[in-house]
């Protein structure tokens, strides 16, 4: 007797069909609203060490949750288990936490006026298949030549290669429903250096949806043991103020907290040093900031955010001034304001304003500092209050002079952010949010 064929809950047409089965069993229980949202992938990870594999990690997951509402009270449940019966219990459970949950005039699913009307390819789903042996063999390759780089990379942190294929899908009892799958791959290596003045660790990655996208591993290796030499010799400076740049993925973290000041959650419970900021400035006059939800192929894509609500482009910041907030339904009741399509966060943010090379926006300092590397947790989204540990590059006469390290830089981050008076060409693919080096023109450093 055969066997039934097994379910492939990473097809979208399969997720999809489970949402809405699992809404209209929440929906015949007599709840008000339901909202499911199911996901499910597989992936592979490998990390290679001093030329041995030492994990090997298949990863398989799978999930639905449900949301009910009962006038104004919400429960949630999740499981792991798709059967009808699991399902059911599933909802029994949600619907038992709303009855005993406080009613809250804002709780509610997104008005159907909003919702996405349709799923819109946006190239996101690029499968990789790639064994667990030839995984193995591109994390050596990126390894072996990142320690033959330079005969001061003294050992391998490890190399590691992932893959990862995942599928969404949300439904909801105003008549939304929608599933889109994507993939999300990644190279990276970390390398340890040293030479007669000290140790010094380097990293670097690339990831991609499309695997073809990914930097070759060897460069991968390459990058990271040039960054690892770059690094010796590190020495502290004296406490200072100077210009600093933020290398392009430490600038992406300080447009990130703009982003958190100027999220739905942060305005409505009073908690960002950019409250109620709409219409003032919040960047320098020569930079605004655009949300692209529907780049092809973008890491940061998406044709519908968590309430199920259509993404859409829109300028956040325009030549220096706030222009929305972001807001999912909830937020945006509470702040009585329309829903922006960022429930669960926000989509490819790019910097956008004229930019320069690295090399000229240094050249023009007498002395600067050029940080690659923050570490530590000292950053206050209430009062914008910013210090945190550094590493990176002193500027001497418009050059690099040294490695620097053990320094703590700090300021406010309004006025880091106003202050940003030159952004750079080098801007990275693989990052959510699309900018370049940021030049801020005027932080104090801590030294020796």
């Amino acid at each position: 007797m055969n066997k039934p064929a097994a379910v492939d809950y990473n097809a979208p047409d399969v997720l999809d069909t489970l949402a809405c089965d699992a809404l209209e069993i929440a929906t015949a229980s007599g709840v008000g609203e339901a909202e499911i949202a199911v996901s499910a992938g597989e992936g592979l990870s490998v990390t290679v060490r001093d030329g041995a594999c030492e994990t090997l990690e298949y990863e398989r997951d799978k999930s639905l949750a449900v949301t009910v509402y009962l006038d104004g009270r919400k429960g949630s449940a999740t499981t792991t288990d798709f059967s009808r019966a699991a399902l059911e219990d599933t909802i029994a459970a949600a619907r038992r936490i709303a009855e005993h949950g406080e009613a809250d005039p804002y709780a509610g699913l997104a008005e159907a006026r909003y919702l996405a009307t349709n799923v819109p390819d946006l190239d996101l789903d690029h499968p990789w298949e790639l064994s667990a042996e030839e995984a193995i063999a591109l994390a050596l390759d990126c390894e072996r030549v990142a320690l033959g780089e330079d005969k001061r990379i003294r050992q391998s942190d490890g190399a590691s290669v992932n893959r990862y294929r995942g599928t969404r899908a949300y439904a909801n009892s105003h008549g939304f429903h929608g599933a889109y799958r994507g993939t999300r791959h990644a190279v990276s290596a970390v390398m340890i250096g040293a030479d007669d003045g000290g140790m010094q660790r380097g990293y670097w990655y690339s990831s991609a949806r499309d695997p073809a996208r990914l930097e070759d591993p060897a460069a991968v290796g390459r990058r990271a043991a040039e960054r690892t030499v770059a690094k010796l010799g590190a020495r502290r400076i004296a406490t200072t103020t100077l210009p600093v740049i933020f290398e392009h993925r430490a600038a992406a973290g300080l447009i990130g907290h703009l982003v958190s000041a100027i999220s739905g959650g942060a305005q409505y419970r009073r908690a960002s040093f950019l409250l109620d900021a709409l219409g003032e400035a919040v960047l320098a006059p020569a930079l605004s900031l655009d949300e692209r939800p529907h780049l092809p192929g973008a890491l940061g894509s998406a044709p519908f955010d968590g309430d199920g609500i259509a993404t859409r482009e829109q300028t956040i910041v325009h030549a220096g001034r706030l222009e929305t907030y972001l807001l999912g339904a909830y937020a945006a009741r509470r702040l009585r304001r329309e829903p922006t399509g960022n429930a669960g966060g926000t989509h490819n943010l790019v910097l956008v304003g004229a930019t320069q090379p690295l090399e000229a926006i240094v050249g023009r300092l007498e002395r600067g500092l050029l940080v690659t590397d923050l570490m530590g947790f000292g950053v206050n989204g209430v009062t914008g209050d910013y210090s945190r540990g550094a590493s990176g590059f002193y500027i001497e006469n418009g050059e690099i002079a040294y490695p620097v390290e053990e320094i703590t830089i700090a300021g406010k981050l309004r006025e880091m952010l106003c202050g940003i008076t030159a952004v750079a060409d080098d801007a990275l693919e693989d990052m959510s949010i699309h900018t370049g080096s940021l030049l801020v023109e005027r932080m104090a450093v801590a030294g020796s």
